[in-house]
């Protein structure tokens, strides 16, 4: 089974706020940005098609505003995204440039799902953007979707739909954590990492913990929920611990590392059922 992620050809990545800063003060990695950029253009050159769901706008606003603590006024984590989002392009802009790649910004929100023009056109707009060879950057509109009527919810949950709408081979879900526990590890020694998943248990979704920082907005739980978004539709996804990102190296190579969670596609997978529950 690792094996085979070696023959995927479209990917989607998604990277959390957690991994994109520092712990210590909210500000950008560019240390980590940098070679995170530097392996997704890599795979770009070997022919493969990447698609990138950033989070990290409401972290980076918060940060060129002086806010010590996340928001909670819903003004101002709209100001935050609205500054944040801006500031984050422009950092991935002159990162790709770099290693001669070219990017698109698309934000989406829940409508975009649910309403069948909205859902269409997206998936329009992505294929000519990777037919093009550009690679997507991808995030929730968080100055607009900030309600439970707009809100997809979480960059997890964001980047298991965009794999379902782009009908990609492998969604890799870069993380604080190596994956998947049979307990939180951060308390219990005894914890064991699963390296497979075939099919997520309710066992599996008792043990799954919330956000382990200040700085994300999605858990375990969440990363169980994209899963199974992500399996329905017939991709297979991975968790790996972004704080090393030559994990994503050996993720290619073959190497039994994070928990690979095995696709399963159901029959007349329709996404726009999943979002709307």
């Amino acid at each position: 089974m690792r094996e085979k992620l070696k023959d995927k050809k479209r990917i989607v990545f998604k990277i959390g706020t957690s991994t994109l800063t520092h712990e210590e003060t909210g500000g950008l990695d560019f240390v980590k940005m940098e070679k995170f950029v530097r392996l997704l253009a890599d795979l770009k050159n070997q022919g493969k098609e990447i698609v990138l769901v950033s989070s990290g706008a409401i972290a980076v606003g918060r940060r060129v505003l002086g806010l010590e603590e996340k928001p909670s006024e819903l003004a101002l984590k709209q100001a935050c995204a609205a500054i944040g989002q801006n500031r984050l392009m422009n950092v991935y802009q002159k990162l790709f440039a770099e290693y001669n790649q070219k990017i698109a910004q698309i934000l989406m929100t829940k409508f975009t799902i649910v309403d069948d023009n909205s859902r269409h056109n997206a998936q329009s707009a992505f294929s000519e953007i990777l037919r093009l060879g550009v690679i997507p950057i991808v995030n929730e509109n968080d100055t607009v979707a900030t309600d439970e009527i707009n809100s997809i919810g979480d960059n997890d949950s964001l980047s298991a739909v965009v794999a379902a709408l782009v009908k990609a081979d492998l969604l890799v879900l870069l993380s604080d954590i190596d994956g998947l526990y049979t307990d939180d590890p951060n308390v219990n020694e005894n914890a064991k990492l699963i390296p497979v998943v075939s099919s997520i248990t309710d066992e599996m979704l008792d043990m799954a913990k919330g956000p382990s920082t200040d700085l994300g907005t999605g858990g375990m739980s969440t990363k169980l929920g994209a899963a199974g978004i992500a399996n329905d539709a017939g991709a297979d996804m991975i968790i790996i611990n972004g704080n090393d990102m030559n994990n994503i190296t050996r993720v290619f190579d073959g190497q039994e590392i994070g928990t690979l969670f095995i696709a399963h596609k159901t029959k007349h997978f329709h996404l726009k059922n999943y979002i709307e529950s």
